[in-house]
């Protein structure tokens, strides 16, 4: 029988093939096709790869052991103040306002659910979190990886109260917590203030006890700040206002800046050399980022690894509040590395963030400035229609989640200002 059908099988296979080798043909052509720029700098703005090779030659041992230390110690967004010389108390965490209600608001509350049951009788605790990036493999729970909220979710499992506690163990699953995060991070992303929450009806839970036992869960990685009961309503993403992100990007030491050599001057202004700049100046990025500051603007091209009904439209539109740049010296605690290093620091606040979106706008930027672009480089890139016209992300770990806004942002509180 098998044979009577093998001149038909064959004959399809002959009719398929073509397509098949004109789709590899195609996929191997579109491989090494760059974006085509326009503007009068575009003989000097690497390539993806010269990008990515300029980003990841870099001591980001140094970026991360600073991470780590400000993690270990607790300092919180704090600790960040000494890159600039500002005083600490400025911007220690924030305490007040934990229930993000009116007095009236609380009175309704209560009346409301006084008589009622289920999600209403739940209690639910805000918990602001610092963890390392470089010791996690992100955020999000994933199996067989070691992620910041399955370890998270793991030690509040001894609040679960008893009817989940019966639910988990009858669908054979391990008896852990929910937490829910303002914002996922990646892989080496560090957070120094990330925000979750995690509700139970126990009634006899105690901040002190969930914050203990998160502490206990990865010491001098993992360090829970503040843990304080809110209000039912409370959403860690959906009631923020706000995210900051940090950015520390090590600078070459001994290279001149491309715009104080009057060589390299010279061969910008000439569009006949074809010689790519080894470095940048921060002065530049700080005005071409800047220039984001103030607008609502779709972001879908600094995007990565997005859905496609998230590629177009108002989900891919952010608000940045505050969007700068500033060099200042890093400096670590470890005894073969006394002597400070040069870094850029970049500071981005926004309502909201697409993923990867910080790291495409570091790298794009510094991509810009190196080439001597206009100070709207940026804004001119919104309206691409392919995203290879962005640079590659930067390196994961000199991105840092500093805190996450529920009241309305003070540009006074940014480390980078005028």
């Amino acid at each position: 029988m098998l044979a009577k059908f093998r001149p038909l099988m064959a004959t399809a296979a002959k009719a398929r093939s073509p397509p098949a080798v004109a789709a590899s043909t195609a996929m191997d052509r579109d491989e090494h096709v760059h974006y085509k720029h326009t503007d009068g700098c575009h003989h000097l703005r690497w390539t993806a790869k010269e990008s990515y090779e300029y980003m990841y030659a870099r001591p980001w041992s140094r970026v991360l052991d600073f991470y780590a230390e400000l993690v270990r110690t607790g300092a919180g967004s704090a600790g960040l103040a000494k890159l600039f010389a500002k005083d600490e108390a400025d911007y220690n965490l924030d305490t007040t306002g934990e229930n993000y209600l009116t007095l009236s608001e609380k009175q309704t509350a209560t009346i409301s659910s006084k008589d009622r049951g289920g999600r209403w009788e739940r209690v639910t605790f805000k918990i602001v979190l610092s963890y390392h990036g470089g010791s996690f493999d992100g955020w999000q729970k994933q199996p067989g990886l070691n992620t910041v909220q399955g370890l998270v979710e793991k030690h509040l499992g001894q609040f679960v109260d008893e009817r989940k506690a019966k639910q988990l163990e009858a669908r054979s699953l391990p008896i852990e917590g929910c937490a829910v995060v303002a914002g996922r991070t990646d892989k080496g992303v560090t957070a120094l203030q990330q925000v979750c929450s995690f509700y139970t009806w126990r009634k006899d839970m105690k901040p002190g006890d969930i914050k203990q036992a998160i502490n206990e869960a990865a010491p001098d990685k993992l360090k829970p700040l503040l843990v304080s009961e809110v209000a039912r309503e409370f959403h860690p993403n959906f009631a923020a206002k706000w995210r900051r992100y940090m950015y520390i990007f090590p600078l070459d030491e001994d290279a001149k800046l491309i715009f104080g050599d009057e060589h390299s001057s010279e061969a910008l202004e000439n569009s006949e050399h074809n010689i790519k700049p080894q470095n940048f100046d921060v002065a530049k990025a700080d005005e071409i980022l800047r220039k984001l500051s103030g607008k609502t603007l779709s972001y879908k091209m600094f995007a990565r690894d997005t859905q496609a009904s998230r590629s177009v439209g108002p989900p891919t539109e952010c608000f940045m509040f505050h969007s700068r740049a500033a060099v200042a010296k890093l400096f670590s605690s470890n005894e073969d590395c006394k002597e400070g290093m040069r870094v850029m620091c970049v500071e981005l606040v926004a309502n909201r963030f697409l993923r990867k979106m910080v790291r495409v706008l570091v790298a794009t930027a510094i991509r810009e400035a190196a080439a001597g672009a206009r100070e709207d480089a940026l804004l001119n890139l919104m309206e691409a229609t392919d995203r290879r016209a962005t640079a590659p992300p930067a390196p994961p770990e000199g991105l840092c989640l500093v805190d996450v806004g529920y009241k309305d942002f003070d540009k006074q509180r940014c480390f980078i200002v005028d």
